[in-house]
């Protein structure tokens, strides 16, 4: 593709790399079938090909209008365009820059701003959000059905193993995983106690900056960035194997720390070194696989039929794939058949919030799918996918690695 940016943007990092990715695309279409937005609109301006075409505009000086913005802010940034793309079209990154050049050059009405400002601030404040959600848990008997449904059941995280094994890992807290499912981070820590492995958690850690990097509040996000690089680096250079992330959508957002401070002086090696660092929990248990072969050694195959939920994030973002299934065979487990698990279950972090019509017709999808091969149970990789399908389903839906600590726990 043929490119002209405007002088503003030409020169700057953003601007030449934009240009280099706008160059890669030859108009081929390839993405437009795995785009979930554009099957579900049938507009051409809802797909991968179309929005680039818009960004283009955008980058070479066109005047932008809020129907631009519109069809920006209806991208969930699933990312399977690029796992479709032939020409390794980096699209992601590119809506990122067109998304931060579009919102300050359409500047959005006073609600829509103090809407996405009121979810930043109450997804990123600990204790107001711990006690919103212990508000909605005790009033989830006399809310409506529907509205019930949004309100997840609370979950008993169980022990957290000592430190008492020479090799160490960090762990990723998160913003909303401790109090809407502690379970997840202390059933991995289980796991990896009884591999030999000693999980930490960083109290001064929090956030990885997806929330507001989703939300186009960029300079705040870089700033969360690098607190959070300032917390881990104790355990860094006291010598951490690695930093285990159980959310699929904070590690490809931990992914691209060394890129996005690539630029800071202050910064740049450590965000590398973070980025190196940086495994989803699929990588660090396959890692373990003869350990977890002889703790599994023995144990019958479960009866009941799984699903498993595949995010985004993992398998377009991380660009992992087939880790997880391969888990979860090892460990007995029988996984049913779920036709298009490339497509979205329409949660995308802020997603399902800003866009709860487009989300609702992507859940509805993703349930029937989940559930159409007769499995009993439902497992993903990522806290935002498995709230936003618990949400829709009629079967118990978990993080995969709950299913992995219970069946080492149990005998048979």
């Amino acid at each position: 593709m043929q490119t002209n940016l405007a002088d503003w943007i030409k020169d700057t990092p953003e601007g030449r790399e934009a240009d280099a990715i706008l160059r890669k695309c030859v108009h081929c279409g390839f993405c437009l079938a795995t785009c979930p937005t554009y099957n579900l609109l049938g507009d051409e301006l809802d797909s991968p090909r179309g929005r680039i075409y818009l960004m283009k505009q955008v980058l070479e000086g066109a005047s932008v209008t809020v129907r631009t913005q519109v069809h920006l802010d209806r991208c969930l940034t699933c990312r399977a365009c690029e796992t479709t793309c032939p020409s390794g079209v980096q699209y992601g990154r590119l809506v990122d820059i067109g998304r931060e050049v579009v919102e300050k050059k359409v500047p959005r009405g006073f609600l829509d701003r103090a809407f996405r400002r009121l979810l930043r601030f109450s997804f990123l404040s600990g204790p107001l959000f711990a006690s919103g959600v212990a508000m909605g848990r005790a009033l989830r008997p006399l809310l409506p059905a529907a509205l019930a449904r949004q309100v997840p059941p609370r979950r008993e995280a169980g022990t957290w193993p000592a430190a008492r094994h020479a090799r160490r890992m960090i762990v990723l807290d998160g913003c909303v995983q401790p109090t809407l499912a502690p379970d997840i981070n202390a059933a991995t820590a289980r796991v990896l106690d009884r591999l030999g492995i000693s999980l930490v958690s960083v109290p001064q850690a929090g956030c990885c900056g997806a929330i507001e990097h989703h939300l186009n509040a960029q300079d705040a996000a870089l700033a969360r960035i690098r607190r959070q690089i300032d917390a881990w680096w104790p355990q860094v250079e006291a010598g951490a194997e690695a930093i285990v992330i159980t959310a699929s959508g904070c590690g490809t957002m931990v992914q691209d720390y060394g890129h996005l401070l690539a630029s800071d002086p202050a910064y740049a090696k450590k965000a590398a070194r973070i980025t190196e660092l940086a495994k989803d929990v699929g990588q660090v248990v396959a890692a373990e696989r003869e350990g977890l072969a002889r703790l599994l050694a023995g144990k019958a195959p479960v009866a009941q039929p799984l699903a498993y939920h595949a995010p985004c994030s993992l398998q377009h973002g991380l660009k992992q794939k087939g880790i997880v299934e391969a888990i979860l065979r090892e460990a007995g487990f029988s996984l049913a058949f779920v036709p298009d698990s490339h497509v979205c279950c329409g949660s995308a972090g802020t997603y399902s919030i800003l866009q709860p019509e487009l989300a609702g017709r992507l859940l509805a999808n993703k349930v029937q799918a989940l559930e159409s091969g007769g499995a009993e149970a439902i497992c993903t990789s990522n806290i935002g996918c498995l709230l936003h399908i618990e949400s829709g389903a009629s079967k118990p839906v978990s993080h995969w690695i709950e299913l992995l600590d219970k069946r080492l726990a149990t005998g048979g």
